[in-house]
């Protein structure tokens, strides 16, 4: 017999999206290559159904969630329970514990086995954004209980992720870096035409690149940009991304050299501006992972990073983990700016080159207690992962 049905769900997939589209996106992929069906559910302005790269993508309607600048949450529960009945999956895949966790209860009553990815933290997350002085603590707590009981197993992509799910002893944790196309993302992509447009003469090229919202802290970039300029530092930055806070930040920058390219949506395009530029500024604080970080790493481009979140361990000596003040970022691009340039590059490409997606592919597969198909044979079961 062929592969399973591996039904992926996602909320918060927008076509402007960045890290979750691409994880989906490249996982879907990898099932596909390894002999499996994969089909993936997202929420979108009206329904709709494509034969893709990562399998069948089913669109179905979802609710705007207001000031997300365009993601959408699938709230409709009943049409969605006749979807996944319909499609009959052999295994569960959901990439969001909001307005998704019932499927994991669905799938136990079936006899699915499920798996939630855990792409954010909420203890991050609730610590950015909760009102002074209010406890997050107890109600992060229970909510990550409740999640690890819904499915069968909870997969993080880093130490840092994990940790909140490792403090409360949860028995179906599962650890699976993420990777990075090494192809697309490599130094050999530097544009010396584009760095002339971008930066001329010697100002060196500093790039932001992550969806435009508060939990990315994109103002972090523009602060240290303005930092290096007061220290003399020759620099101009280049802000690839949209979302809720551009109009404001554009503002912000009125009188720095930023230049605002919005999404780019041509990954070729993505990879020659990483390539190109001398250090990517990535002060997301709650990043769990940081896709666009690991593509600039591969790209070769040193990338400075919040000390509070999951990317140090991702940026081994490819960068620098910086403290939350705008003295500590630019010191850090300064840092990073005084480097070589050939062992500053190499560092980074060397730090990209632990992240393979093929290695992710296999360990989701096993967190789902599957293997690759063998050709023309029947999928091999994985013991032993998870519960």
């Amino acid at each position: 017999m062929p592969g399973v049905n591996v039904v992926r769900l996602a909320n918060y997939v927008a076509p402007a999206s960045g890290g979750l589209r691409t994880a989906l996106r490249e996982l879907g992929a990898g099932y596909l290559a390894a002999g499996h069906k994969p089909v993936l559910i997202v929420p979108g302005p009206r329904p709709q159904r494509r034969d893709t790269e990562q399998g069948l993508v089913i669109t179905v309607p979802g609710v705007p969630v207001p000031g997300t600048g365009g993601y959408r949450a699938i709230t409709a529960r009943r049409s969605l329970r006749r979807l996944l009945e319909d499609l009959e999956p052999d295994r569960l895949e959901v990439s969001d514990r909001t307005t998704l966790r019932w499927t994991g209860a669905w799938a136990r009553q079936c006899g699915i086995r499920s798996m939630m990815v855990s792409h954010d933290s909420l203890a991050a997350l609730a610590q950015m954004f909760r009102p002074p002085g209010l406890p997050v603590r107890p109600l992060v707590d229970r909510l990550n209980r409740n999640t690890a009981a819904s499915y069968d197993v909870v997969v993080c992509t880093t130490a840092w992720a994990a940790a909140e799910f490792r403090r409360l002893g949860v028995p179906n944790l599962v650890q699976v870096p993420l990777g990075v196309d090494l192809s697309r993302f490599n130094p050999a992509h530097a544009n010396e035409k584009l760095r002339a447009q971008l930066a001329p003469g010697d100002c060196s090229l500093l790039v932001h690149c992550s969806r435009l919202s508060p939990e990315k802290r994109p103002d972090r970039a523009l602060a240290a940009l303005a930092e290096l300029r007061r220290r003399g530092v020759h620099a101009a930055l280049i802000v690839a991304g949209d979302g809720p806070l551009r109009r404001s930040l554009q503002a912000k920058a009125a009188r720095l050299p930023v230049s605002f390219l919005g999404h780019i949506a041509n990954r070729g395009m993505l990879a020659q501006l990483l390539a190109t530029a001398d250090v990517v500024i990535a002060p997301g604080p709650a990043e769990t992972f940081g896709l666009s970080a690991l593509e600039a790493l591969a790209s070769g481009t040193p990338v400075v990073v919040s000390s509070q979140g999951a990317l140090p361990e991702i940026i081994g000596r490819g960068g620098v983990a910086a403290e939350a003040s705008d003295a500590a970022y630019a010191d850090a691009v300064e840092r990073l700016l005084g480097r070589n340039v050939t062992e500053r590059r190499r560092a980074a490409r060397e730090a990209a080159e632990r992240f393979g997606w093929p290695a992710a592919v296999d360990g989701f597969l096993r967190a789902h207690r599957l293997s690759r198909v063998p050709h023309g044979g029947a999928s091999v079961p994985t013991v032993g992962v998870g519960t």
